[in-house]
């Protein structure tokens, strides 16, 4: 008779992550199939090595019993992540109300005719930390360096160009400023000559009417030619 016929064990192996100088754990689900009580019993042929809790117990009927087995930290990798280490778990049909700490040694021995399942289960290790998969399309040859170092050159060169195309329309609004500041000024001053004559000529003519105007339409004539030649000019150049 199998450990099988009265519990279904899940997994059926002790797959254990193994990273060296790190302890893990991995765990079983043992379920009672029957109608009867069922104690069982852990053993493997390392006990220095693992933790079993618990190493033994009772299944009541239908229900289902959790085993943590926990490997010591160990200084080595084994060759090829290979183990030889076996776990044997025994069963047996138990009296009914059978508490874990009425179990004894003797239940499992078989005497008398005493049937007694048993399961062996291996161990199996795997990487705790697999390496990354190679991303398709990448160059065998290439070094993670070398690619970080191109990236780094191109976005050197993508900021160094962003930063130019926003440096040159600030020069030239720069540029643009300065000219229109001094053409402003320029035509303020030209304003400024174009009242200060205005305000000669009233001047001047306000002086012509009062000694008589004998020459004073030639005079005038002249005058505002002159102005409107500046004044014309100033406005030109603004």
């Amino acid at each position: 008779m199998s450990t099988g016929d009265l519990l279904s064990i899940q997994p059926t192996e002790l797959k254990f992550p193994f990273e060296v100088k790190k302890q893990s754990s991995c765990s079983l689900q043992l379920t009672n199939k029957t109608d009867k009580y069922v104690a069982f019993k852990v053993k493997t042929t390392n006990p220095k090595k693992y933790c079993v809790r618990p190493n033994a117990g009772i299944v009541l009927p239908g229900t289902t019993c959790d085993v943590t087995v926990t490997m010591q930290a160990q200084k080595d990798a084994p060759p090829d992540m290979q183990c030889k280490d076996k776990f044997l778990l025994q069963s047996v049909v138990a009296p009914d109300g059978v508490t874990p700490k009425d179990i004894t040694p003797e239940m499992f021995n078989k005497e008398d005719g005493k049937v007694v399942g048993e399961f062996k289960l291996r161990v199996v290790y795997f990487p705790a930390n697999p390496p990354s998969p190679v991303p398709e399309g990448s160059d065998e040859g290439s070094s993670p360096r070398a690619s970080v170092l191109d990236n780094g050159n191109q976005n050197s060169s993508l900021f160094d160009a962003v930063s130019r195309s926003l440096e040159e329309p600030k020069e030239k609004s720069s540029e643009a400023w300065s000219m229109i500041s001094k053409l402003t000024e320029e035509k303020t001053s030209a304003l400024q000559q174009s009242q200060k004559l205005r305000h000669e000529m009233d001047l001047l003519r306000k002086e012509l009417s009062k000694n008589g105007g004998g020459g004073f339409s030639l005079l005038f004539v002249v005058l505002f030619g002159l102005l409107g030649i500046l004044v014309g000019y100033f406005i030109k150049k603004t």
